[in-house]
């Protein structure tokens, strides 16, 4: 038998960020609070169901988790295939990553005074438990890699916004910008909700 997957912590998780963005704060306070809900939501490795921690050999999985009913935010598990990688690409709003089981290579990128995207400083290493954030205001383009070129990685996403429905833009190698929205990989979500199934959880 499977062990029971403990909805409750994401369920707590978004309740506590709902509860955060009715308060309005400033980005950096967002961003600083929400990212140690993030880090605590990581630190446990048993509330993502299987489904949606499942790689692809083809690509790179964006599976939404949850959605707020104003879209004021979504939380996305990654899945990254061995060595797979992003484009370079950019967000328009604010998101946290956190990740939940191997680690990843994030490389930076801005944009020039002729609007051509360049590399912005050394790429990070993110390791399980590591937390980092992207906005306009502080950085809003990057790469993003699977550190590992035999096993598989997970990353858990929040963003500003229902991300699977943002018009943003991806920066090809060749040079200029492309329009993408990117969806998600699944079409049904977690439930959540079903609390009679958490009652023997201690």
């Amino acid at each position: 038998m499977s062990p029971l997957v403990r909805h409750d912590r994401l369920r707590t998780f978004v309740e506590q960020f709902a509860i955060l963005l009715d308060s309005a704060p400033p980005e950096a306070r967002l961003l600083d609070t929400g990212g140690s809900y993030l880090r605590e939501l990581i630190a446990h490795d048993d509330w993502l169901p299987e489904d949606y921690a499942r790689p692809n050999p083809e690509r790179y999985q964006q599976y939404l988790l949850y959605a707020d009913a104003r879209q004021r935010f979504s939380v996305v598990s990654f899945v990254w295939g061995p060595g797979q990688t992003t484009p370079v690409h950019d967000h328009t709003v604010w998101g946290l990553i956190g990740v939940l089981r191997g680690a990843e290579i994030a490389q930076p990128y801005r944009l020039d005074e002729k609007g051509t995207v360049i590399a912005s400083g050394t790429a990070r290493r993110l390791e399980t438990g590591a937390v980092d954030a992207v906005s306009p205001r502080i950085g809003d383009i990057h790469r993003v890699s699977n550190a590992y070129p035999d096993r598989v990685s997970i990353s858990i996403h929040v963003y500003g916004a229902n991300i699977g429905a943002v018009s943003r833009s991806v920066y090809p190698d060749q040079g200029g910008r492309k329009a993408f929205i990117s969806g998600y990989s699944n079409d049904a979500l977690p439930n959540i909700w079903n609390v009679s199934k958490e009652m023997a959880i201690p």
